[in-house]
């Protein structure tokens, strides 16, 4: 697939079960299959609701369906402004390499200056070496320091239902 520019679209109902094949294709990327829980219904409630509080992107090149971004607004208190947190950019493994990720990761970062927000953030896996360097070719910060704190399921219950 060469010769094309991609189109980049906002998600519509319609795209529910592309959304899902996508996610659970990132899944299999990262090695997180086991974390994968989300189903095709749950996903076109979250994205299609009358209230959405996330939004999905959709990126074709030659009318094919080629990768998405999945994200949803934050908050910097030291900033004092909103911000966009990128959950999931993904391109589907026969169209990398054709400015897909760069073309959604351009969309986000036009919407961010355009409503006027703060920060365009998103997390990376150590092991991807390919997105890094790609990340940090557009002069983003890849910030070592940070790490990310995650209560899920069954110690996000406990916790929640023993404090003391």
């Amino acid at each position: 697939m060469s010769g094309n520019s991609p189109s980049i679209r906002p998600a519509t109902p319609r795209d529910a079960a592309l959304i899902h094949a996508f996610v659970s294709e990132l899944a299999q990327f990262e090695r997180l299959t086991h974390e994968l829980e989300a189903t095709e219904a749950m996903l076109q409630a979250a994205l299609f609701s009358d209230h959405p509080r996330v939004f999905a992107e959709i990126a074709e090149l030659g009318g094919m369906p080629a990768g998405f971004s999945l994200w949803f607004y934050t908050f910097s208190s030291f900033v004092g402004r909103h911000g966009i947190w990128i959950e999931d950019l993904y391109v589907r493994e026969d169209f990398r390499g054709q400015g897909i990720g760069a073309a959604l990761l351009h969309r986000m970062a036009r919407r961010c200056v355009e409503e006027k927000l703060g920060r365009l953030e998103w997390s990376v896996l150590d092991w991807n070496q390919n997105a890094i360097r790609f990340y940090q070719s557009t002069g983003a910060q890849v910030m070592d320091e940070w790490r990310i704190c995650r209560l899920h399921g069954k110690a996000l219950s406990a916790f929640a239902t023993n404090a003391s």
